[in-house]
């Protein structure tokens, strides 16, 4: 990597070394295509159903409601418009909640979408929830289990009951989820992206539940992949299988580690930056994620700033050309977007990294504001 200090695993984390000794293996063993009859082929298939169970496994679901797709955006994709045709007879109302990724937004846009508000650290308004499920023509309801923006936790077991009451399937996006903590059960469809765990990218995962009224928006393809517009290369689907198992085994041992040191950056950045504002809920929220917004200062500058100093970080809030608008999330939640970064660690990361940060970034603040005339205290 470019930079010496990578804080961006909320996009994508380093490959996992389990990920890496089994894609090696899977390249000596299965190269064949999986559908055909002979020896290579079977021994191919073979891999193909062990990473599906792999992934079962984790997700504690059957193996024949998991599949694999060509990223996570296909995934959730997928999920939303084989959702929304399943059950295109109750109607074409989407309800989601203001803070779902813009892959959801975009897939439900062609609907009826109804969004259901935030509180300030970035939770779902329960009442809302509850009101907007009970309405009619609802066809599908979609909830990200964790914000991808801000670690918020979302009350995913609270907003299934209430689906379940209505009779309307949950859609989970646990993009952010899957491989750090449980998602709570009650879900009919849920998604995940392979690269967000230590698996490589260009793998997605959607899982869809028996009896669920599901149909998908793609062609079934030749391997029995569904929601897919065509199916990842089998080594990396394996590599994928093999970060999952190895990312939920280490977990608990992870959220340990990176938590107090999330807690670290909350707490310093609030004391050693003015004019800054850390968002998010402060207790229930990922264990990885932080983000904190400086006002007078432009996200895409101090992002630019960082990384010259060598960290590597994201941000939500960068007004950039293609879109000239700061984040939905940040909006929905009634908080500062002005100067945003996102921070989120890893495997990788040393607390060594994080000091330095730390140590670094009150003057990178302080140059930028400096430069556009803004007065330090």
């Amino acid at each position: 990597m470019s930079s010496s200090a990578y804080f961006d695993a909320a996009a994508a984390t380093p490959l996992h070394p389990a990920a890496r000794q089994a894609m090696a293996a899977a390249l000596d063993d299965g190269w064949a295509d999986p559908g055909k009859l002979y020896s290579q082929a079977r021994r191919a298939r073979q891999l193909l159903d062990a990473a599906r169970g792999a992934v079962a496994e984790v997700l504690g679901v059957r193996e024949d409601e998991v599949s694999f797709t060509g990223n996570g955006t296909t995934a959730a994709h997928a999920a939303v418009r084989g959702g929304m045709a399943g059950r295109r007879h109750a109607g074409d109302v989407l309800v989601h909640s203001a803070i779902e990724h813009s892959a959801v937004l975009h897939a439900g846009a062609r609907h009826t979408p109804v969004s259901v508000p935030v509180d300030r650290s970035g939770r779902l308004d329960p009442d809302a929830w509850h009101a907007a499920v009970r309405a009619p023509q609802v066809a599908l309801a979609a909830l990200i289990s964790a914000s991808h923006e801000v670690g918020t936790r979302q009350p995913v077991g609270e907003a299934a009951a209430a689906c379940a009451q209505a009779g309307v399937p949950l859609y989970v996006d646990a993009a952010q989820s899957l491989g750090r903590a449980l998602v709570p059960a009650g879900w009919s469809v849920l998604s995940g992206s392979a690269r967000k765990w230590g698996g490589p990218p260009g793998v997605g995962v959607l899982v869809v539940r028996k009896g669920t009224a599901w149909q998908s928006p793609y062609p079934t393809a030749a391997d029995g992949e569904r929601g897919n517009e065509g199916s990842p290369g089998l080594p990396a689907v394996v590599a994928a299988a093999a970060a999952l198992r190895a990312a939920a085994a280490e977990a608990d041992r992870e959220a340990a580690r990176l938590s107090p040191l999330v807690e670290r950056i909350r707490a310093t950045v609030a004391a050693t930056v003015p004019d800054v504002e850390v968002v998010g809920d402060p207790v229930d929220r990922l264990p990885h994620l932080v983000t904190f917004s400086c006002l007078y200062v432009d996200g895409e500058a101090l992002l630019h700033a960082l990384d010259r100093r060598g960290f590597a970080v994201s941000s939500g809030s960068s007004c950039t050309s293609a879109t000239l608008r700061p984040s939905h999330v940040l909006e929905a939640m009634g908080v500062l977007s002005h100067g945003n970064v996102r921070v989120s660690l890893h495997r990788e990361t040393t607390a060594e990294q994080v000091d330095q940060f730390l140590a670094e970034l009150p003057d990178v603040v302080a140059q930028l504001r400096a430069e556009v005339g803004v007065a330090g205290p």
